[in-house]
């Protein structure tokens, strides 16, 4: 970013009464001020299982973002994937969609499928996920990055997992191309 100052200078009416005053100002490009819009607006989910309380009412919608610096300020401000505890997951859908299969842009949907090992939690999970969620707002699945609903990862005792759900199932070159 490129600034640049500049120096001005008053002349009081009376100079021998009042010294002259300079005034500096700093001039910012605009840049600094504009955010990078993503192409949707995105919606981060939040499930902590509560077997005391039904699936929908464990889920909570933490927050929507719309552009490149505030997905950055969300994801910089929660805990990394592999510090939840067992039984929790984050979903990041697009905005109006839920991250359940009962919702209409869900429902005759697939999902791609990683599984990982307890073992890969520490040396894979928070890449896995920062990546999928990255090829989510950058909309990196060219034409068919309308065919992508959202993605979940799953932190379990056993192991976690990773999904990318997609829209139509029937959708075969959508579908090869999204995995």
């Amino acid at each position: 970013m490129a600034t640049a100052l500049v120096v001005s200078s008053s002349v009081p009416a009376n100079p021998e009464k009042e010294k002259c005053a300079t005034t500096i100002q700093k001039i910012v490009n605009p840049e600094a001020y504009i955010k990078h819009p993503l192409q949707n607006r995105w919606a981060l989910w939040f499930f902590k299982n509560d077997k005391s309380k039904t699936w929908q009412a464990n889920l909570r919608l933490i927050a929507k973002f719309d552009t490149v610096e505030d997905f950055w300020a969300l994801y910089n401000h929660i805990q990394l994937s592999s510090n939840l505890m067992s039984g929790c997951d984050y979903s990041l859908f697009k905005d109006g969609v839920e991250p359940m299969w009962e919702d209409d842009r869900n429902r005759r949907g697939g999902r791609w499928l990683i599984t990982l090992s307890k073992q890969q939690r520490r040396a894979d999970l928070d890449r896995f996920w920062l990546e999928t969620l990255l090829c989510l707002v950058g909309e990196a699945f060219d034409d068919h990055s309308d065919d992508v609903c959202g993605a979940v990862i799953n932190v379990r005792a056993k192991g976690d997992k990773i999904a990318i759900w997609t829209t139509d199932y029937e959708n075969k070159d959508a579908i090869t191309h999204i995995g």
